[in-house]
């Protein structure tokens, strides 16, 4: 389409929409790269979006909206009408279906679930139930499972028979169940196709397979799959009975998510994902949940300058040093927060470990410190020529430095004890002690150096 091939995807978009031609908004959605999509709709008002939805076939829209992060497509999705939206969600994959319905409000997703396809609603109730990073909230429900006792001729023929229902599942195993439900064995597709059809699966599988309980967290999850390089594991519940399939490549990317959430809560956005699409209220308000404490704890830190005014008015090349103090040891601290909170979710450190880690930055608070303090006590002299004032802001930057590191370090498990997000918390406390500590020393520094004569006002 060489006419349109210079416009902005989105305003061909909404010119298709508007001609109600659904092969060609299906060809077209076709042809954009997926790392254009999430911005060629979005870019589109919210009428059009929906009027796009609707336009396509319901399994046409569900391959789209699998193409978008599910905060992304949840959007999408509560702009329309509820059968509308269950008509798509029932073609979309069940842990991807569930990753979009938690994303949505209660009501939403209730009134959608009551549109569904029965068996799709029981699943999608079924996997709600389980926490979000646990192997029952990432697993997939489209597997294939068969009796133990059935033979591949069976098996082979129900896979024909149901060829188009089966053509979307992502399969390497078969697994073997007993007339219960109980995970006893998997088939490998190799051995499925090359072994005499009179055979029964229970003959050629491979007993006791590798599995996970439903419970199983994510850190657990990935220290499996760490271990292991498996495309899947089957899920099975506290009886044994098999539930469903967990993929390397959901627990990968849920790890991604659970990474940027933290990324975005150490950040200061609290309360979820936001994207500037999302209402202004709503984008404001998680903001300003986390900015509003920070006036006061900011207060707190500032309270020590109040504290010391006439020293700093008789030396105010103090002045240039104190937002060097507090941010570099507050960059410091905030390297060893990251590896506290990057441990804590591997299951690499417990908040017991609290010696250890303390001991682990301390060495490295030295080091850094020593270096760091170094190179602002020679800017200092090479600026005022003062040696007094050198040792007193390279001093003070070491010492901050070090409590910097070793309470970033140790924040994270302190208030990962008590239940809290480290994520969330670690980052404000962090800075508000950094500030403090960083005015305190290099003021009192100075107000000591001033009273014993070693440093004049300047």
């Amino acid at each position: 389409m060489p006419e349109t091939a210079t416009k902005e995807p989105w305003l061909e978009i909404a010119r298709i929409v508007e001609t109600k031609n659904r092969e060609a908004l299906t060809d077209f959605l076709a042809s954009l790269p997926p790392s254009d999509l999430p911005r060629a709709l979005f870019k589109l008002d919210e009428r059009t979006r929906s009027n796009a939805l609707t336009l396509l076939e319901p399994e046409d829209a569900a391959d789209l909206i699998e193409e978008l992060h599910e905060s992304q497509g949840a959007d999408l999705i509560e702009e329309l009408s509820a059968q509308q939206a269950a008509a798509i969600l029932d073609e979309i994959d069940s842990d991807q279906r569930v990753d979009i319905l938690a994303e949505m409000t209660k009501e939403d997703a209730e009134a959608i679930i009551k549109e569904m396809s029965p068996e799709e609603a029981r699943d999608a109730l079924a996997l709600l139930a389980y926490g979000k990073e646990t192997a029952g909230g990432l697993m997939i429900t489209e597997y294939l499972a068969y009796r133990a006792k059935m033979t591949i001729d069976d098996v082979l023929n129900d896979l024909r028979q149901n060829a188009e229902k089966y053509s979307d599942y992502a399969v390497q195993y078969v697994y073997v169940i007993s007339e219960t439900g109980v995970l006893e064995g998997c088939v490998r597709l190799r051995d499925l196709v090359l072994s005499p059809g009179d055979t029964s699966l229970e003959e050629i599988s491979i007993k006791n397979p590798f599995n996970v309980k439903v419970t199983d967290s994510l850190e657990e999850l990935e220290r499996f799959f760490n271990r292991y390089v498996f495309f899947g594991v089957p899920v099975v519940d506290n009886f044994g009975h098999l539930v469903g399939v967990v993929q390397r490549a959901d627990v990968q990317k849920a790890h991604g998510d659970a990474t940027l959430k933290a990324f975005q809560r150490f950040a200061g956005i609290i309360g979820g994902d936001e994207l500037r699409s999302m209402p202004l209220k709503l984008r404001s308000g998680r903001r300003l949940a986390f900015l509003v404490v920070n006036i006061f704890l900011n207060l707190i830190a500032a309270s020590v300058i109040a504290l010391y005014e006439e020293t700093l008015s008789q030396v105010i090349a103090l002045a240039v040093f104190m937002p060097i103090l507090s941010d570099m040891s507050g960059c410091s601290g905030n390297q060893a927060v990251a590896v506290s909170i990057r441990e804590l979710s591997l299951g690499l450190a417990q908040p017991r470990d609290y010696l250890r880690v303390w001991w682990k930055e301390a060495q490295v608070g030295i080091f850094n410190g020593l270096m760091l303090g170094a190179m602002l006590a020679v800017l200092a002299f090479v600026w005022k020529g003062s040696v007094a004032l050198a040792i007193i802001v390279g001093l003070a930057l070491g010492i901050n430095t070090l409590i910097a590191v070793c309470t970033g370090g140790l924040l994270p498990l302190l208030i990962r004890r008590f239940g809290i997000d480290p994520a969330l918390a670690a980052a404000p406390i962090l800075t508000t002690i950094t500030d403090m500590l960083g005015f305190f020393l290099a003021l009192s520094f100075t107000a000591l150096a001033l009273k014993t004569g070693y440093l004049v006002p300047f």
